[in-house]
């Protein structure tokens, strides 16, 4: 029950007034404005508003009932609750005021105090629902009308919005139906529901013929990667190295495919652009058979350039000074040098091109360790390297390109050497795992970032933003394409200033052990 609110009491007896304030004033009700002259309550009430007026019946100036009737002409006390004092012999007119004014009670002198509170205490909370009524009535007012307002403007804002989403959906048809990539959309169970034109192109299929149908069943994998679930994942996939059949034209067109998923509620959907790099790749390998050939014909002079500097060193042609064999002696390093970039770059090239043969045999992988490291001894003299080789077994035999493994622990071991710094130490660890043979070659040099890291087995790669290097940044690449190869894996754990470790692994290269009879 809701009984604050203000209280004006009015009688012509002062001793009423005073008992009657100090009853409500007990009763926790202090709000309380009284008069002995109801002319100077019109007065207080045209500019102040209440919750109750309790009136005296019979006063001098005026009587109760026109008292009453005046305040009800007033804005301020439209909703006021109005209460009657009277007398016994007054009932009858008590009774008539009721009727005539509108009053909530009369009430009986003398009163009895706890009828006269909960009167009290009801009349106040009869006004303060009045007037959250007349609030909620003035607010439903205001809401039918701005619904009226908007009614009378909903069928033209219908209309708008519905030509605005026809011309956007006519927009993105265009756009599907007539882009020049092949864009499809499929379900969680990876079968087709939608393909634009340029996509049966690709296929050289009929939509009908193609709906249903899975669509990873429908691209080659050319490398044999492992696809993850794009509804797995929150952002794009885009797959590089693959192909489809066109099945009008029984060719493979080579595409690069960028996979996204779209959140529709309980109904998520992949929208997959399919791009065709047939163009691409064939100049691609236009460039690198231009520059296979230009590095194959470059081999040539520097041999024959080298051959000529070894003449002129051994004296073939007649005795050189000091300073002339030094000179001479530089420029065969260089010819060397740019020998050796030379073949890197035609290795590069075979891989690439698919040209590259594997030679596999049986051999010993801690035999070719060790013809390794001492193919290397005087790089470790001059830089004071320490190594150590660690291997599970003392003849790990592997089936595999020997001279193309060779390469590559040449590489990790010089690598070592050269990013190791002075007095480097080197640990060279062979094992066999099951089938797989897993080889590391750790460093405790300058080591690698994580951003260095990421394209470290990249084509031109020189290993640190940080520094330059002279290195031709293929000798990773090259290790990476090699054990690849063979189907296995290559990869690298560093930390700046606390070396590194590069692991190779080949699976299914580990031999049985030799048994003697």
């Amino acid at each position: 029950m809701d009984t604050n609110g203000k209280i004006v009491l009015v009688d012509d007896e002062v001793m009423v007034t005073k008992t009657l304030s100090t009853l409500l004033k007990f009763e926790g009700l202090r709000d309380t404005v009284t008069f002995n002259n109801p002319e100077h309550a019109l007065e207080y009430l045209k500019n102040n508003s209440c919750e109750l007026i309790i009136s005296d019946f019979i006063m001098p100036e005026m009587d109760g009932i026109e008292f009453l009737s005046r305040i009800k002409e007033l804005p301020l006390q439209a909703e006021t609750t109005q209460i009657l004092l009277t007398g016994y012999a007054d009932k009858e007119n008590a009774i008539k005021a009721i009727n005539e004014v509108g009053i909530f009670k009369y009430i009986e002198k003398p009163w009895n105090n706890d009828d006269l509170i909960l009167n009290i205490k009801n009349a106040i909370e009869r006004t303060n629902l009045k007037r959250a009524l007349r609030e909620k009535i003035i607010q439903l007012k205001k809401a039918n009308t701005e619904l009226e307002e908007y009614s009378k403007n909903l069928e033209s804002l219908v209309q708008k919005r519905t030509k605005e989403l026809w011309e956007s959906r006519e927009k993105l048809n265009a756009i599907f139906t007539n882009c020049a990539d092949g864009i499809v959309t499929f379900k969680k169970d990876n079968l087709l529901v939608s393909l634009n034109q340029a996509a049966c192109k690709l296929f050289g299929l009929e939509e009908k013929e193609l709906l249903n149908k899975n669509f990873f069943e429908l691209i080659i994998n050319e490398k044999n990667q492992r696809i993850q679930n794009p509804f797995k994942l929150n952002e794009p996939l885009f797959l590089r190295d693959f192909s489809l059949i066109n099945y009008k034209n029984d060719v493979k067109i080579p595409v690069e495919i960028s996979l996204a998923k779209i959140n529709d509620g309980s109904n998520p959907f992949v929208v997959g652009v399919l791009r065709d790099v047939s163009y691409q790749r064939e100049n691609e390998r236009l460039r690198d058979d231009f520059i296979a050939t230009l590095t194959h014909d470059l081999r040539t002079p520097l041999l024959a350039a080298i051959s000529g500097l070894d003449f002129i060193l051994n004296g073939t042609l007649g005795e050189t000074t000091q300073k002339q064999k030094e000179l001479l002696e530089a420029m065969k390093k260089s010819n060397e040098d740019m020998l050796g970039l030379t073949n890197a770059l035609l290795e590069v090239y075979r891989y690439e091109a698919g040209k590259i043969f594997l030679c596999k045999t049986r051999f010993s992988i801690n035999e070719l360790i060790k013809d390794c490291i001492k193919e290397l001894d005087i790089l470790f003299k001059q830089n004071g390297s320490n190594i150590e080789i660690d291997c599970n077994s003392d003849n790990i035999e592997i089936n595999a390109d020997k001279n193309e493994i060779r390469r590559v622990i040449l590489n990790l071991l010089g690598n070592a050497i050269k990013h190791g710094g002075e007095n480097t130490k080197i640990n060279v660890c062979a094992k066999k795992t099951g089938k797989d043979l897993v080889l590391s070659v750790k460093d405790n040099g300058v080591g690698l970032s994580q951003d260095d890291q990421k394209k470290l087995f990249k084509r031109f790669s020189q290993g640190t933003s940080k520094k330059r290097s002279c290195s031709t940044g293929l000798g990773l690449y090259l290790s990476r394409r090699i054990v690849e190869a063979h189907n296995g894996t290559i990869w690298v754990e560093s930390e700046p200033n606390k070396g590194s470790k590069f692991t190779f692994c080949l699976k299914s290269a580990a031999l049985e052990d030799k048994v003697l009879l």
